[in-house]
């Protein structure tokens, strides 16, 4: 939950329950419920201040409805998966299918952690279908995906039983596609796409629907064998033409698809649609369960269709709503189109968010396995802030990430009066015992040069964290003792600082956007939090610090 609208939730409840809400009370409930904020404790008193002179102002029955709405998106988060119906009857097989057009991003985690949890609560098998029917020109496999999707899986720490292909199976597809038109539950259809759609709206048969099984075979093997070209025909399931959705209308089962396909070449040049391989393999490959979308009815109620055509027993089907977040397109297609055109740098790029971007800003693995399991199979379709997995993430990382300086707008103060030898014994983390860090600064006739932030040097008295104490006048500083009580006296502000062999870094935010500093030269390569700033992955110690911002 983003700060803003976690203080206005406990500013209308202690507003409601008091008259008026009072900053201490507020502040003291959002660090218990999130004490990581209290390393932002300037913003969130701040924010608290803002917040209360607007919530204060507002009547009894305004702040029932913002209390009220937080509950609301509170109850959205599921308190625990249901079971699944008649898994102790039966051996549960359960399948994840990923369409390889581009790498997974947060939204599919979803339906990879949701199998993979059910399968291990079960003792059941998890199968890993890749979904690579032919797709079209703006939504193609793509090469690289096949590699990377068990490896984005394997990292999100979901245990599959197999890896099965759909491009494999093409010959079973069609020995079905024949079955069905021998049995004249379909045709092979040659409308044209604004014939059809007139004829399926208007619930009229389309000409080609009575032809003779031996027709429809006849077209058939022209299909197979290049007497049609691609939109010329297709194989369609004979439906109730007056069923009360025009889409479900003689549904396309198998069509024409010349595009060149990264696993098998132009070796097939007819396709199955999802539907129809599904309906084939979720029998086939002996699925007991199938999680969905609550928006995909239309393939449970073709599944069923053939299901019953072909006397199969039907697996169980359980529906969730969708998850989404804030302000952020999840789209692969889009992703996919930005990689390609160069507006974004690979998939690794943070505006993808792919799971590669996250594990490269720095994301635990367990923190994206429990944002989805938060929200369960609520079958409401809820849309959270990011914050909200921010907020995961930082529960893991907060307490392994050591602490370490960087200066975002660095420049040099230089410190007067200084003893032959200063150096800063400084914490790897405030509140873990793992010791400390021995930072020295050169010191020359009596100065030393340090980088601090630009927006922190003002002439009066500072405390540079855990070395010393100065006043500051102009660019200069004279030295005082790391004296607290001096310090805690003189109310002087608490900022962060780098010695002058501190390297240079650039920190890649999650717009893109490259932030340049300098950072403390001992920085290692992994997760550590950059004090002030936020937690951040370090991905390169070279001549320069390569990191990528994970999160406040």
């Amino acid at each position: 939950m983003e700060l803003e609208k976690l203080v206005k939730k406990y500013a209308a409840r202690n507003a409601l329950e008091h008259g008026s809400a009072e900053t201490d009370a507020v502040v003291g409930k959002v660090f218990a419920e999130q004490p990581e904020l209290k390393e932002r404790a300037g913003e969130v008193v701040s924010t608290a201040e803002d917040v209360i002179d607007e919530v204060n102002g507002l009547s009894e029955g305004e702040l029932e409805s913002i209390i009220g709405e937080h509950e609301y998106e509170e109850a959205e988060k599921d308190e625990g998966l249901p079971e699944l119906p008649d898994a102790e009857e039966r051996d549960v097989v359960m399948r994840m299918a990923p369409f390889p057009s581009g790498m997974l991003h947060i939204g599919n985690a979803r339906m990879a952690v949701l199998n993979d949890e059910y399968v291990k609560r079960n003792d059941g098998k998890l199968l890993l279908v890749i979904d690579d029917t032919a797709g079209s020109e703006e939504k193609k496999p793509i090469p690289e995906a096949y590699d990377a999707i068990p490896e984005d899986l394997d990292w999100l720490g979901v245990d599959y039983d197999e890896i099965i292909y759909k491009s494999d199976r093409l010959e079973r597809f069609y020995e079905y596609g024949e079955r069905f038109l021998r049995e004249g539950w379909a045709y092979v259809c040659e409308c044209g796409a604004e014939t059809l759609r007139e004829n399926r709206e208007e619930g009229v048969a389309c000409e080609h629907r009575e032809q003779s099984a031996d027709t429809n075979l006849e077209k058939w093997e022209d299909m197979l064998e290049g007497g049609y070209g691609e939109g010329e025909a297709a194989v369609r399931l004979k439906t109730d033409m007056e069923a009360d959705d025009p889409a479900f209308r003689d549904r396309v089962l198998l069509r024409i698809s010349e595009l060149d396909h990264p696993r098998v070449g132009d070796r097939y040049r007819v396709w199955p649609m999802l539907e129809f391989s599904w309906a084939i393999d979720d029998h086939e490959l002996g699925i007991t369960h199938i999680l969905r979308g609550k928006d995909l009815v239309m393939e449970d109620r073709m599944e069923r269709f053939m299901w019953e055509l072909l006397d199969w027993e039907e697996p169980e089907i359980l529906h969730h709503g969708l998850l989404g977040i804030e302000g952020i397109n999840l789209s692969t297609s889009t992703s996919r189109q930005k990689i390609d055109s160069g507006e974004h740098e690979g998939w690794e790029d943070p505006r993808t968010w792919s799971l590669r971007s996250l594990k490269k800003r720095g994301f635990d693995p367990e923190a994206i396995r429990n944002f989805v399991l938060e929200f369960g199979m609520s079958n409401n379709d809820v849309s959270v802030p990011v914050d909200t997995l921010y907020t995961e993430n930082r529960k893991i990382i907060d307490e392994k990430a050591d602490r370490y300086f960087f200066v975002e707008e660095p420049e040099e103060l230089v410190i007067e009066d200084v003893p032959e030898k200063l150096e800063a014994e400084i914490p790897y983390h405030p509140e873990e015992d793992r010791g400390e860090r021995e930072v020295p600064v050169k010191v020359k006739d009596g100065k030393a040069k340090v980088y601090v932030d630009s927006s922190d040097i003002e002439d009066g008295f500072l405390r540079l964290k855990d070395l010393c104490n100065v006043e500051v006048e102009g660019r200069r500083a004279s030295f005082h003792s790391l004296d607290h009580t001096e310090a805690l006296e003189r109310e002087a502000p608490i900022v962060q600082w780098v010695p002058q062999d501190g390297k240079d870094c650039e920190v890649v935010m999650p717009d893109a956007e490259k932030i340049e500093g300098v950072c403390e030269p001992s920085v290692p390569e992994e997760v550590v939090q950059f004090v002030r700033f936020g937690f951040v992955n370090v991905t390169g110690t070279g001549e320069k610090v390569e990191a990528y911002y994970a999160h406040p």
